[in-house]
């Protein structure tokens, strides 16, 4: 649901589910314009009261930003801007579901 929503949004999905081998993790890389995006994907239910964002704790994000740098490691060259993005998924029994891109999100 993220990835098509991306893709609707002009970004390319350059890949999915990366693991590094030191234990970081990405669940999408995207291209977007002149950025590389290391895209988190959190969703909740509308009533559970908090919103998506909310889970990307500090202890997360340290895992996202070392599957970014293990990803920035394989590249020949990484003279391009990068950012972290979150795609947030509010689901809704019998709606269809809310997505928000939060650019930047930390």
């Amino acid at each position: 649901m993220a990835v098509s929503y991306l893709r609707r949004s002009g970004k390319k999905i350059l890949f999915r589910n990366y693991r590094g081998p030191k234990g970081g993790e990405l669940d999408i890389v995207a291209r977007d314009r002149d950025f590389l995006c290391f895209v988190e994907v959190k969703a909740r239910r509308r009533r559970s009261g908090s919103r998506p964002l909310d889970a990307v704790t500090p202890e997360k994000q340290d895992l996202i930003e070392r599957g970014a740098r293990s990803w920035l490691a394989l590249l020949p060259h990484n003279d391009f801007q990068w950012r972290f993005d979150v795609v947030e998924v509010i689901l809704e029994e019998g709606e269809l579901p809310e997505i928000c891109v939060v650019e930047e999100a930390f």
